[in-house]
């Protein structure tokens, strides 16, 4: 199947390296075109709107090149989990003894279920975007169903796994970010709950302003581990 989408240019970009993006590791990302969200504090506009430039083919080339002196993958975006042959490209990249982190939103529940049981993933970032009742409303997308699939498969399994939040003040409040973290507890979530806090860029997907409100941490729920990014 993967022959057949070697040409396909689903990658916008490519991060040659980095060592913050997967933990404990040294890592080349992958950033995936397009996303079926449209979170307003989005500073990657131009990855979601734009077509992908990079093919597959061309990815694969330079993981080769670089064997010996990376370790792992990242696959970001946009939302990489809308491409429709992530599976065979896994397989492809794992295939030349790469780890891989996913970084998704949670937006398709049976893509990770197949990853995670054919060991085709080793670590993945989940997005908690907003609590259910401020879910659509932030992300434009009305499915918190999906990702609420997500959350419980990997909370399941015994893959490593961390959920994230990036925090505007001016779109979450401290009450919002409560239900997150009462919700986590309830599902019995047992890792570190990481906060990022929104760094103002000038172009983002809806031409977000820097917060004007506070936040006051002190006021968050104490029931499982925070950490803040940022």
């Amino acid at each position: 199947m993967l022959k057949n989408a070697l040409a396909d240019k689903a990658i916008h970009s490519i991060t040659k390296f980095t060592t913050l993006d997967y933990p404990h590791h040294l890592a080349s990302i992958f950033w995936f075109a397009k996303c079926n969200m449209a979170c307003p504090y989005c500073y990657n506009p131009q990855i979601v709107r734009e077509n992908g430039t990079i093919d597959l083919e061309f990815a694969l080339q330079f993981l080769q090149s670089r064997q010996g002196r990376l370790d792992s993958v990242v696959l970001s975006g946009g939302e990489c989990t809308l491409y429709p042959h992530l599976e065979s490209f896994c397989e492809a990249i794992k295939a030349l003894d790469y780890k891989i982190k996913i970084d998704t939103n949670g937006s398709n529940p049976k893509l990770l279920t197949r990853l995670i049981e054919k060991k085709l993933v080793d670590y993945i970032a989940l997005d908690y975007k907003a609590p259910k009742q401020k879910y659509e409303t932030l992300t434009h997308d009305r499915h918190f169903e999906r990702f609420e699939q997500s959350l419980e498969l990997l909370i399941q399994s015994s893959l490593p796994f961390e959920v994230r939040t990036t925090l505007h003040s001016d779109l979450l409040s401290p009450e919002d970010i409560n239900l997150i973290i009462t919700d986590l507890h309830v599902k019995g979530y047992l890792g570190t709950y990481f906060i990022q806090h929104y760094l103002h860029v000038e172009e983002t997907m809806g031409k977000t302003n820097p917060p004007v409100k506070n936040f006051d941490e002190s006021q968050l729920l104490k029931t499982i581990p925070i950490a803040f990014r940022n």
